[in-house]
């Protein structure tokens, strides 16, 4: 596999940094990651604007400008030739001197297969349980993911999937994926604050708005354990029905009529995205 770092293309199993960088002593950087499908980036400018957004509000400045970026990508994409694959962009804090204040950052960019959930988690659903946690500058899509990594002991041990944040009863998204419910009078509301807006999120909105009343406001833990339907978006998982909170099983337990027909439109949408870009092409 081949990878990019900095100025150069070269074997994944030869890309290094330097023990040196922010990122490895403090943890420090910023990072997105999209699918491709066909060798095509699929809303790419939406990623790129969320990655440059990302680091501006980190203080950190990429070497490369948008242009050059884009370039780069899908240059590694030809190179590579994976077809249905992820890429991941990190920009890390930079070989610092005194290890604490941020310099001239370094632009890793690796591809991947995907890993996706397995299929039939999609009809039966997936158990997430809460933890009281809010993220450091929520907007910022950070390399930073310790509370993620440090609950999947108890995650495991509670036979669930993932974990979802909450802050004085008001919750706000799990480490990888934004959260919807759908209201027992069909209204699909998603929280607004402190939170990543992730581009899945972003698109199944406009998906929603065409069909539902969409809400984003705070939602707190009670309300959406009562919730008709319940499922998270993420790049990897599209549309994943959460069906037991902790211990409540959210509507029959399995996924719902809503979250079905936007999982459809989903895919439907990346489908029509995918083959305009190949007609391009």
């Amino acid at each position: 596999m081949i990878a990019f770092v900095n100025n150069y293309f070269l074997d994944e199993d030869k890309a290094t940094l330097q023990i040196g960088d922010l990122a490895i002593h403090r943890g420090y950087g910023v990072f997105d990651f999209f699918r491709i499908r066909n060798n095509v980036p699929l809303f790419l400018d939406d990623y790129l604007d969320r990655f440059f957004s990302s680091a501006a509000l980190m203080r950190l400045q990429p070497n490369q400008t948008r242009d050059q970026l884009t370039a780069i990508i899908f240059e590694l994409i030809l190179k590579n030739n994976l077809g249905e694959s992820g890429v991941k962009l990190i920009l890390t804090g930079g070989y610092s001197p005194d290890s604490y204040e941020p310099v001239a950052p370094n632009l890793v960019i690796l591809q991947q297969k995907l890993q996706v959930p397995q299929t039939g988690s999609f009809t039966t659903g997936v158990k997430v349980i809460t933890h009281e946690y809010q993220r450091d500058l929520p907007s910022v899509k950070s390399i930073n993911y310790l509370m993620g990594v440090w609950l999947q002991q108890k995650v495991k041990e509670q036979h669930a999937a993932d974990v979802l944040y909450y802050k004085h009863g008001v919750i706000s998204e799990l480490p990888r994926a934004n959260v919807f419910m759908v209201t027992q009078d069909q209204r699909i509301v998603t929280p607004s604050h402190n939170i990543l807006y992730g581009i899945t999120r972003k698109k199944l909105l406009e998906l929603a708005a065409t069909k539902y009343t969409t809400e984003l406001r705070s939602v707190d833990i009670e309300e959406i354990k009562n919730a008709a339907e319940v499922f998270m978006t993420s790049t990897t998982k599209r549309l994943l029905p959460i069906t037991q909170l902790d211990d409540v099983v959210i509507g029959n337990g399995k996924a719902g009529p809503v979250t079905r027909l936007l999982n459809t439109a989903f895919i439907n949408m990346e489908e029509e995205l995918l083959q305009n870009e190949l007609r391009r092409v």
